[in-house]
């Protein structure tokens, strides 16, 4: 099932629509993210290695979060490439790397249409709540904050109200 992302209210959607698709398999999640309209005027990163990297989400950025009983864990997932995982121990704390295999992140481009696939390792004791959401910078220098649910003022995708899905 296809879930539509939305933009924050104080951010830009430039005439696009984001949607998501989650499947747990297991000690995997398999994201399927699918951007349509003017993606012509996206500002999308130099394709680079499949390697991680840090601060990927200050571009354009497809991210997930999956909740833990100690914290949560949170995925960047670039069209570049590149990548990110990292854990945490409670609300933007305690940050450090989450070890996993690299995701092997697929795009695909047609005209007014992006899309972005990638299967990640959850950790095992992942409870199934979920956030999904996605950084969108425009050429025109916007940027957009997309999300399953947006909780507060500013855009803050690990907010905890902000794991609006639950996968079995």
């Amino acid at each position: 099932m296809r879930l539509p992302l939305i933009p924050h209210p104080t951010s830009r959607h430039d005439g696009l629509t984001l949607e998501v698709e989650a499947r747990r398999q297991g000690g995997r999640l398999s994201l399927d993210y699918a951007l349509s309209g003017p993606v012509e005027a996206v500002l999308w990163p130099q394709q680079a290695a499949r390697v991680r990297a840090d601060d990927l989400w200050r571009a354009t950025c497809f991210e997930a979060f999956a909740a833990t009983p100690d914290g949560y864990v949170e995925y960047n997932l670039s069209p570049s490439g590149a990548w990110a995982a990292y854990r945490f121990e409670g609300y933007r704390q305690g940050m450090r790397v989450f070890d996993m295999a690299a995701p092997f992140i697929v795009t695909r481009r047609a005209p007014g249409q992006f899309a972005l696939t990638a299967d990640v390792t959850l950790p095992d004791q992942a409870t199934g709540a979920l956030g999904l959401s996605a950084v969108i910078q425009g050429m025109n220098g916007s940027v957009g904050y997309w999300a399953l649910r947006h909780s507060s003022d500013k855009p803050d995708f690990h907010h905890p109200d902000s794991f609006a899905l639950e996968l079995p």
